[in-house]
């Protein structure tokens, strides 16, 4: 089976331009909830930017907030997204004058109400990501994709299986998620000074006949995962790196450190 690699560089500052990395491509999306503190550190891995309709009004409202230092018209003239999606029914009309007269591009999807507009957003990054180098690997970060409503996060939770193919992680102040694809063995890279040590491991879609881990507290050994049975939360990070091979798709969760 083929070996999958994870590592949460982009809660790190990026690397100086003389430092090799791995060939990743971060997009950023930008949904209705309050920004993580961390957002600016985001947005300078991402090479694309997007907010997600009512997202718009997150990072005109927080951004500032989170840079108290600096003048507010100034922090919203840099953070610019690059494009706005979805079915604008939640974008206040001067948030969107504002940027558009900036040159943000408004993509109006009304039309659809059968997608979320994550998944309008994830839809556009990856038409976007067709023309990135193929040695270029993309991985989405999703800011305030946790918190509020619980089915908000169960339909961005959903998209992360409607795109099971692609790097997404969901981040919230507090914690990350992601997909742990059942076709793969999972390698996950801790980086120890930005998350930990609190994590779990959740079977989504079906349940998980057998589940073997190593590198946690409480590791797991060919154990049966299901809802209404044993899942593995608030296991704790022992090691640097982290093994995961299960026989169904995993949602893993780790705590994110303040920053």
């Amino acid at each position: 089976m083929e070996l999958m690699s994870h590592s949460s560089t982009f809660l790190l500052p990026p690397p100086s331009s003389n430092q090799t990395t791995p060939s990743l491509t971060y997009a950023l999306v930008v949904l209705n909830q309050r920004l993580p503190r961390f957002s600016p550190l985001l947005w300078s891995h991402a090479q694309l930017r997007l907010c997600a309709d009512g997202g718009a009004n997150r990072l005109y409202d927080d951004m500032p907030l989170l840079l108290p230092h600096e003048d507010a018209s100034v922090v919203r003239q840099r953070y610019k997204p690059d494009v706005i999606k979805g079915d604008l029914d939640s974008i206040r009309k001067e948030v969107l004058e504002f940027y558009a007269d900036m040159g943000t591009k408004v993509v109006d999807e009304s039309h659809d109400q059968d997608t979320t507009d994550l998944h309008k957003c994830v839809a556009y990054v990856c038409d976007w990501a067709q023309n990135l180098d193929k040695s270029n690997q993309l991985c989405i970060l999703v800011a305030g994709a946790l918190g509020g409503r619980f089915d908000h996060e169960i339909g961005n939770i959903n998209v992360l299986c409607r795109f099971s193919s692609v790097r997404m992680i969901l981040l919230s102040d507090d914690c990350l998620i992601h997909l742990l694809p059942r076709t793969h063995c999972h390698e996950i890279h801790i980086q120890s000074s930005a998350e930990g040590p609190h994590c779990g491991l959740v079977p989504i879609g079906t349940p998980s006949g057998s589940t073997t881990t190593t590198g946690l507290q409480w590791d797991l050994n060919e154990t049966e995962m299901r809802f209404g049975g044993l899942i593995s939360t608030s296991n704790i990070v022992k090691e640097d790196k982290i093994t995961v091979q299960s026989d169904s798709d995993l949602l893993w969760t780790i705590t994110i450190k303040k920053l």
